[in-house]
């Protein structure tokens, strides 16, 4: 038998061997490349460092983020979270704007909710007001390190945090400014906008609307008379995450309205951030309160147009795959165009806020 097709047959197989190798090697090479982006772009230009909050008999596990030179007293930013299971970086969603403060000269303090992350405590547990008690027992651990500045601390609060942070400056007097992102205002009416904005988005019908208002209605009747998880199952049906933790919670809290409240802000810097796509919170009812409440000068208002509740770009949060890539290889292009440096502006003018 002839052994030229044999030789052409090794030839063409080393080739393929050649290729596959080369190919090897290039994804190797590009996946280092890409494994170096995802570093450095989740690289920060901070010291972070953990501590444990103890003050006014609780124990809190946080992270004080400072710049990266110098040794203060540096100015602080205290943030309070929204709703749910939140840690101290907020799955590291926090660390841009850390860095962004940073750069004016800021330092940051966030601490894990109780019982995440290894904290003592259940959130659920909590109220609103438990909440603001928490952060002013933290506050005044801060003013007593020799690396914050004791007289310019600040707030930065999200989502739910709209009715904690009016309740911190009441207890507070010393709070130098507030920076309010996509605040609540009316737990009720909260509930409803964002109920009617998801039927909405998800093409709902009439009927469908309509049965959502009526099994709303039962919740709201149960809630006002006080009843309890198994009621609430029995009545409603389907719980849909409504643990017998979450209805406690909510039992506690749904009466929230910051309208009574905001008045304690009064009188200093406060930059109200709003979202083109909240479907979370009515920004109109929002902005409304806020100018109502909180008269010129002092309120400064900040609108982005192509943003989320959390102020993700709208057509980053929306496309999973797209979003889990930003938050792997570029982390800051996350938000809305201008939303870390409007902030970073705004503190930069406290001291000079008229």
């Amino acid at each position: 038998m002839s052994t030229r097709p044999r030789r052409r047959t090794s030839t063409r197989r080393r080739r393929v061997v050649r290729t596959v190798l080369t190919t090897l090697v290039a994804l190797a090479l590009v996946a280092a490349g890409l494994g170096g982006v995802v570093v450095w772009q989740n690289s920060y230009d901070l010291r972070e460092e953990t501590v444990t909050v103890r003050h006014g008999g609780r124990t809190l596990h946080g992270v004080l983020a400072l710049p990266e030179e110098g040794e203060g007293p540096f100015p602080l930013v205290v943030f309070v979270h929204g709703d749910g299971p939140v840690d101290a970086t907020h799955d590291g969603f926090y660390r841009p704007m850390w860095e962004s403060f940073a750069r004016a000269g800021y330092a940051s303090l966030s601490w894990s909710k109780p019982g995440v992350a290894g904290a003592p405590g259940d959130w659920l547990d909590q109220t609103m007001e438990d909440r603001a008690r928490e952060a002013v027992d933290a506050i005044a651990w801060a003013r007593q390190r020799p690396d914050v500045d004791a007289d310019r601390i600040g707030l930065w609060g999200a989502s739910q945090a709209g009715w904690v942070l009016p309740a911190i400056a009441a207890r507070d007097g010393r709070i130098r400014f507030a920076v309010a992102v996509s605040p609540a205002v009316n737990w009720h009416r909260q509930g409803r906008y964002h109920l009617l904005a998801e039927l909405r988005r998800d093409g709902a019908s009439d009927a469908e609307v309509a049965a959502a208002l009526r099994r709303r209605e039962t919740v709201l009747e149960l809630l006002e008379r006080g009843a309890g998880h198994a009621e609430y199952v029995r009545t409603v049906g389907d719980p849909q995450g409504m643990t017998a933790a979450r209805w406690r919670f909510v039992s506690r809290n749904h009466t929230a309205d910051a309208t009574a409240g905001l008045p304690a802000l009064r009188g200093i810097p406060v930059l109200l951030v709003l979202a083109g796509h909240d479907v979370n919170v009515d920004t109109a009812e929002t902005e409304s309160a806020y100018r109502r409440l909180l008269p010129a000068p002092h309120l400064r208002v900040a609108h982005y147009p192509d943003a989320t509740h959390a102020l993700l770009r709208h057509e980053v949060e929306t496309d999973p795959l797209r979003l889990t890539l930003t938050a792997l290889c570029a982390p800051r292009s996350l938000f809305a165009a201008g939303f870390l440096s409007d902030q970073r502006r705004f503190l930069a003018d406290v001291d000079t806020y008229g």
